[in-house]
């Protein structure tokens, strides 16, 4: 078995130069981390990681916990960002997915317990208030995509939706649209909630009255198993005398059947309506054409700082009162366009 001896030896360095490098210490110079990682490779070196964890009381693993990976588009980009962070950073990653059992969660928390992992992430593939079935068990923990239900003391990092959604809404407003329509997500989801808000908020503002508003449900009931009614009040909402010159739909997914309704009416985007989204699920968004306006969630950035938070917390550097929310960007494309140049082809109509 090669040892760290044997590295040292090829690299022509002491054990303990190769010890730092390893455990990516500073104050070793670039060429001799580079000798050092060369003889690593050539002998085929494996660091004795449960020594290491021994030695400095960190086992350099952070674990993972997530519901249901696959219930949003892309939210599997969380994790990507928190496994690129790691490699980053020299840490290893473990990942558990409970299903959304309470049951199955408590278990893992004990077993990341048992194996001594420095931290963890846990992660809600959709935005949402938690409470985290940790027991007795403490470990370091941030929340992603989520925040804690009151009386909770956790760090959290989360997505603007209401911000997104009131920025969206202006871009609306300024270019001159003064009715809008409004296919809202499943009211069960947090996300949804704070568009909705953001909407009606921004739409005030902006001097826009409730007369001036169209708003339909567009699904509902328990999550990933809901009606769907987006195709059937979109087709309703562009059917009216009065149509909205812009209609705002509660995600991506929501605007793509918006526009086969608006497809079904001979109505052309964005000649004769504005159609806009939100999520940036690009498979979606720039998949139409014209392509998509919508908003852009940060799923990379939340894994990625949430992981940075997790290791400053870890190294006692955090706060369990911190509360990161980051901006949702609004991506201008082609299916938002002025009032003026619907209503001029409407008029040509």
């Amino acid at each position: 078995m090669v040892s760290i001896k044997d590295v040292a030896r090829v690299a022509g360095v002491s054990d303990k130069t190769v010890s730092r490098v390893v455990n990516r210490e500073p104050n070793v110079t670039p060429d001799t981390i580079e000798r050092v990682q060369l003889a690593i490779a050539d002998l085929g070196y494996i660091p004795n990681l449960a020594a290491r964890s021994i030695r400095s009381s960190r086992t350099n693993i952070i674990g993972i916990i997530t519901d249901f990976i696959s219930t949003t588009p892309y939210s599997g980009d969380i994790v990507r960002g928190v496994q690129d962070w790691a490699v980053a950073h020299g840490r290893t990653v473990l990942l558990a997915n409970t299903g959304g059992d309470a049951e199955r969660e408590g278990d893992v928390w004990r077993t990341f317990k048992a194996h001594r992992i420095d931290g963890v992430l846990y992660v809600a593939m959709y935005h949402r208030v938690v409470m985290p079935t940790a027991g007795e068990v403490k470990i370091p923990a941030v929340l992603v995509n989520s925040h804690p239900e009151d009386g909770l003391a956790y760090p959290s990092i989360e997505p603007d939706d209401y911000g997104g959604s009131y920025d969206l809404t202006r871009h609306l407003i300024a270019l001159g649209h003064r009715r809008i329509g409004y296919i809202r997500l499943n009211p069960l989801l947090l996300g949804a909630n704070q568009r909705l808000e953001a909407f009606l908020a921004a739409a005030k503002a902006g001097g826009l009255s409730d007369s001036d508003l169209i708003i339909r449900l567009g699904m509902e009931g328990p999550i990933g198993h809901e009606t769907n009614y987006v195709y059937r009040e979109a087709l309703d909402v562009l059917s009216l005398p009065d149509r909205p010159t812009a209609l705002v739909c509660g995600n991506d997914e929501m605007a793509l059947q918006a526009y086969l309704a608006a497809l079904s009416l001979g109505l052309r985007i964005p000649d004769d309506v504005t159609i806009v989204g939100f999520d940036d699920f690009r498979t979606v968004s720039l998949g139409l054409k014209p392509e998509l306006t919508t908003v852009a969630l940060p799923y990379y950035d939340l894994g990625w700082q949430g992981a940075d938070m997790l290791d400053k917390l870890v190294q006692g550097k955090g706060s369990e009162s911190e509360r990161r929310v980051l901006n949702c960007a609004v991506v201008p494309r082609g299916s938002s366009a002025d009032r003026s140049s619907i209503l001029e082809h409407s008029n040509l109509g």
